[in-house]
């Protein structure tokens, strides 16, 4: 059966074609052929407010269980990028980042690899293990997200208490290109 995949993005990414690649490496027969339904929203996502736009991210994510985020020169800064990549993991969605600056674009060309948006998103734990605060590294510091609340987990954490771990704990990367993504994307997904 087919998985739902949740792709995140930049949509600079998607304007030079290198999104679409992966979103679109194996679509040419068919969603059952492909072993993935796309439950992405950037088309519809250009025209909302904030709030607007927080719900009809919520609502794709619903019924996913894998979150792809597509790594491009800018996407680790991306407010709704680090919404979505948050939001995944808070429901318990397996989240993989896929390079994609590889791939040429539209010019044919490449661009060297975008940073990784795991090292730039943590979760705050806290002093007691309880709860946890999604957190974003501005240059400096660690500063709490605005959009995503602190929530509690199922089972308290015992270590790295009054600490943040970067996402990087949880979210593995690959190269497009390099790891040979048109192969081993399945395996990638969990599929």
């Amino acid at each position: 059966m087919a998985k739902k995949v949740y792709f995140a993005f930049d949509y600079e990414d998607v304007s030079d074609f290198r999104a679409n690649v992966v979103r679109n490496h194996n679509f040419t027969e068919g969603v059952e052929k492909a072993g993935y339904f796309d439950a992405s929203v950037w088309e519809e996502a250009k025209k909302k407010e904030p709030s607007a736009l927080k719900k009809l991210i919520d609502n794709a994510l619903e019924n996913t269980s894998v979150t792809v985020v597509l790594i491009g020169t800018g996407t680790y800064v991306r407010r709704w990028v680090q919404y979505e990549i948050v939001k995944s993991l808070r429901r318990g969605n397996r989240v993989v980042g896929i390079h994609i600056n590889n791939i040429a674009g539209k010019d044919s060309k490449t661009k060297p690899l975008g940073k990784n948006p795991f090292e730039y998103i943590g979760l705050y734990i806290s002093p007691d293990g309880q709860n946890g605060s999604p957190v974003v590294w501005d240059g400096q510091k660690w500063a709490y997200m605005t959009d995503v609340e602190r929530y509690s987990f199922k089972t308290p954490f015992t270590s790295n208490l009054g600490k943040v771990l970067q996402l990087t704990q949880w979210a593995r990367t690959y190269d497009w290109i390099t790891n040979d993504g048109y192969n081993n994307f399945y395996n990638w997904i969990g599929a």
